[in-house]
């Protein structure tokens, strides 16, 4: 099968579905400079001074507490410590240091003008992802928008994925696909039976979307939008 005749496949293939659910970091907005400050100022708390803000960027996507004990071998509880210090700085204002990727709204707003329900799935606290979507005024195209809980339940993005398929997304698994930039979301999505795209503009490389099993891969917002057919 040709580039091309592949690309037409998945098109063909997405054009039935009746719901897509984003990620929100790395997919809708890049959240660098406030998620890699907010980490610095969470770790400064234990005493660890860092530098170059870029070491942190693997922060992005996966969920906090994984990552605090990955990279910096935090026991489980120092890593909920941390998390708090990391949300003392997130939610006065690192939630704001963060872009909408160019061309997202309009690729919204063709999708709603096509029917289609849209919802945010991320790991990042509910409370803070509605802020973020409507400080860059794309909650008006979202019917949902579910992260993980404050008290670090529903932090997966399997659960996550879960919660959103039995509150709101009265669909059959098969008209309903996952767009992210991570193999969390990949992941997640094929842990229920979904379809899941990966974006490579993000955070993840399109080795590591497509090993999760992505069924196509999208290096911009405007190829994104001809996978999804608009």
């Amino acid at each position: 099968m040709t580039e091309r005749d592949a690309m037409a496949a998945i098109d063909e293939s997405l054009s039935g579905y009746s719901a897509i659910m984003f990620d929100l970091d790395g997919t809708l907005t890049d959240p660098k400079v406030g998620i890699t400050t907010s980490v610095q100022y969470a770790l400064a708390k234990f005493g660890i001074e860092v530098g170059d803000r870029e070491t942190l960027v693997p922060f992005i996507g996966p969920p906090l507490i994984e990552s605090f004990e990955r990279f910096y071998g935090f026991s489980h509880e120092q890593a909920i410590e941390a998390v708090a210090a990391y949300r003392e700085y997130f939610g006065a204002t690192g939630l704001f240091e963060n872009e909408l990727y160019p061309g997202i709204r309009e690729l919204l707003a063709r999708l709603k003008d096509r029917g289609v329900t849209l919802g945010v799935a991320t790991s990042k606290a509910t409370i803070y992802a509605e802020r973020i979507v409507a400080h860059f005024g794309i909650d008006q195209y979202f019917d949902v928008v579910v992260g993980s809980n404050l008290d670090h339940t529903r932090v997966a993005k399997a659960e996550v994925i879960a919660f959103l398929r039995s509150e709101h997304l009265p669909f059959q698994t098969e008209r309903i696909v996952m767009v992210g930039d991570r193999e969390h979301d990949v992941l997640g999505a094929k842990a229920h039976g979904l379809s899941a795209i990966g974006v490579a503009y993000g955070y993840g490389t399109r080795i590591e979307l497509e090993t999760a099993g992505a069924i196509g891969v999208a290096e911009t917002v405007m190829e994104l939008g001809t996978l999804l057919g608009v």
